[in-house]
C-alpha cells in the first residue's frame, strides 16, 4: 500500500430501525460504517411508533436474550433497569400456569432472569445507545425500494427519501442508490426480500406457516397502590392446545407503576376491543386469577387488538446459491406467535452470531453472506421448533399435522413441564431450553430424566402460588 493512503472502510446498509435492525447495526459497527434506513420518523423517547404496532402488547426478553444484549452492548440491560425496567427471576418472580394446566412452584434456585419493561422503553434505550455510535448513520423517513446487483451479488439498495409508499412508481425524483459491501434486511414481517431476490434473477424462497389463529387484546392499567412498593410477580395463564378454543393471558408489571394486561384466544375464542368484555374474558379463563387481579383497577387508555400472530418462516439458509452482500434477519426471516416471547431474544442472538462470524471472516470475503445467513438460522430454528411444536397442535393451524415422532416429542415436553413444575433441577433444565440458552437436548439430561423417573414427587399445586401479601396488595 502506498504511503499516506488510508484503506477504505467497508460499508453496510441496514433496512429498518427495529430492535433487530439496531442490534444488527451494533454488530456491524466494528467492521463497517453503517447506514440505517428507516421509513418512520423515530420518537425521541419511550413513545409508540407506527412501525411497531405490536409494542402495546406484553413483551419480555428471556435470559438467553439478556446475555446476548449485554454481550453485544455491555451494560444495556442495566441502563433499562435504571429507567424503570426490571430483571425478574424466573420462576421466583413469576406465577405461571403451563399449557397442560400445571402451576409452577416459585423456585428461586435457577439463574434465569428475564428483562421486563414496556417495548417503548426498551426500544428507546436501544436507540439511544446504538445511534450514539459515530460509525452508525440514521436516514429517517426513507424507503428502501429494491436491491441493486444481480443473482450472484447484491451491491447496494435503491432508496427514496420522504416517500410515504414503498411502491416504485417509476419517478426517480428523490431517489438514489446506497452502495454497500453488505445489505441487511431487518424490515420485519412485511419484508419484500423474496420478491427483491427474484427480481435479481435469484431463487424462490421456501416458506412455512403455522397459524394457531391467536388474537390478542391488551389494556394498560394503573397498578394497585399497595403493589407499587413491591416487586409484584408476573402472572401468566397459558392456553391449553388440547382445548379448543385455547385462551390465556398475562399481567406484566412495568415501569411507571403500570400493568400491561394481554389476553389471548384462538379461533372461536378471541378477545375483542369491547371494554365491557375485557375483564369478563379474564375471569372466564381456566383460572380466574388475572381477572381477579385487574377487575378493580383503573384502565389507562383503550384496548388494542391484533391478529398478526402466525408463526411464519422463510428458509433463506437453504438456498444453494446465495448472493454475496445480502443478509436477512429478524421477523423478515421468522416471526413467532408472541405468546412465547422469543422474538427479541432471537434478534439479539442473531446479531451476536453476525458479530462473531465477522470476527473470523471480514466483510467482502466470497461466501460470507451465506455463512452469516446460516449462523443466524441457528437461534431462529431453536425458537421456531419451540413455537411450532406447541401451535401445530391447534385445529387448523397447519396443513401438515404433526407426525408420530413430533407427537411423541410433544408428550415428552408435557412430561418435562410437569416435572419442572415440581423439581428445581428439572425446572433449571426446562428454562435453559425455553430461554434459548441451551439446545432442546438439555431436556434429556440427568437433571431432567432423574426427577422425571424417580422423583421426588411433590404434589402439583392446586392454584396460583401468590403469597397472602401479594393477594392483599392486589385484590380488593
Amino acid at each position: 500500500m502506498a504511503e499516506g493512503i488510508v484503506p477504505r472502510r467497508p460499508t453496510a446498509v441496514v433496512i429498518g430501525a427495529s430492535a433487530t435492525g439496531l442490534l444488527a447495526a451494533a454488530a456491524l459497527a466494528d467492521f463497517a460504517d453503517v447506514t440505517v434506513v428507516e421509513r418512520d420518523r423515530l420518537p425521541d423517547g419511550p413513545e409508540p411508533r407506527r412501525g411497531v404496532p405490536q409494542a402495546r402488547h406484553a413483551h419480555l426478553v428471556w435470559s438467553g436474550g439478556v446475555k446476548a444484549l449485554d454481550d453485544l452492548l455491555p451494560g444495556l440491560t442495566r441502563e433499562v433497569v435504571a429507567h424503570g425496567g426490571r430483571l425478574a427471576h424466573i420462576m421466583g418472580d413469576m406465577v405461571s400456569r403451563a399449557p397442560n394446566e400445571v402451576w409452577f412452584r416459585r423456585f428461586t434456585s435457577t439463574h434465569h432472569r428475564n428483562l421486563v419493561c414496556s417495548r417503548d422503553l426498551l426500544d428507546s434505550v436501544l436507540r439511544g445507545r446504538v445511534l450514539a455510535d459515530e460509525r452508525i448513520t440514521l436516514r429517517q423517513e426513507t424507503t428502501a425500494l429494491r436491491l441493486e446487483g444481480d443473482a450472484t451479488a447484491v451491491t447496494g439498495v435503491r432508496i427514496r427519501a420522504g416517500a410515504a409508499t414503498d411502491a416504485y412508481a417509476g419517478d426517480d425524483a428523490g431517489e438514489r442508490t446506497l452502495r454497500a459491501d453488505l445489505v441487511v434486511d431487518a424490515s420485519g414481517r412485511g419484508s419484500r426480500a423474496p420478491r427483491w431476490l427474484t427480481e435479481l434473477g435469484g431463487p424462490s424462497i421456501t416458506e412455512r406457516e403455522v397459524n394457531a389463529g391467536v388474537a390478542y387484546a391488551t389494556r394498560l392499567y394503573r397498578a394497585p397502590e399497595a403493589a407499587r412498593n413491591i416487586d409484584f410477580p408476573l402472572v401468566n395463564v397459558q392456553a391449553n392446545p388440547a382445548k379448543a378454543p385455547g385462551r390465556g393471558g398475562i399481567v406484566l408489571p412495568i415501569e411507571g407503576n403500570r400493568w400491561i394486561v394481554t389476553l389471548a384466544g384462538t379461533r372461536g375464542g378471541e378477545p375483542t376491543d369491547d371494554p365491557g368484555a375485557f375483564v369478563d374474558f379474564a375471569l372466564n379463563l381456566d383460572d380466574p386469577v388475572i381477572g381477579e387481579l385487574v377487575k378493580g383497577l383503573e384502565p389507562l387508555g383503550e384496548i388494542v387488538t391484533t391478529r398478526a400472530t402466525a408463526n411464519r418462516r422463510r428458509y433463506y439458509e437453504r438456498v444453494k446459491h446465495w448472493p454475496d452482500g445480502f443478509l436477512v434477519l429478524g421477523d423478515a426471516v421468522a416471526g413467532y406467535n408472541p405468546v412465547y416471547g422469543h422474538g427479541l431474544t432471537v434478534a439479539a442472538q442473531c446479531a451476536l452470531a453476525v458479530r462473531d462470524t465477522l470476527g473470523v471472516t471480514g466483510l467482502g470475503e466470497p461466501g460470507l453472506a451465506r455463512r452469516l445467513q446460516r449462523a443466524a438460522a441457528r437461534p431462529v430454528a431453536a425458537a421456531w421448533d419451540l413455537a411450532v411444536g406447541q401451535d401445530a397442535l391447534y385445529p387448523g393451524a397447519t396443513d401438515t399435522r404433526p407426525n408420530g415422532v413430533e407427537r411423541l416429542l410433544a408428550r415428552f415436553v408435557d412430561k418435562a413441564v410437569e416435572t419442572g413444575a415440581r423439581n428445581p433441577r428439572a425446572l433449571a433444565a426446562l428454562l435453559d431450553v425455553m430461554s434459548l440458552e441451551r439446545p432442546a437436548t438439555r431436556l434429556f439430561s440427568p437433571d431432567m430424566l432423574i426427577p422425571m423417573l424417580i422423583g421426588p414427587r411433590r404434589p402439583h399445586l392446586q392454584g396460583p402460588p401468590l403469597t397472602d401479601a401479594e393477594r392483599k396488595t392486589a385484590v380488593p
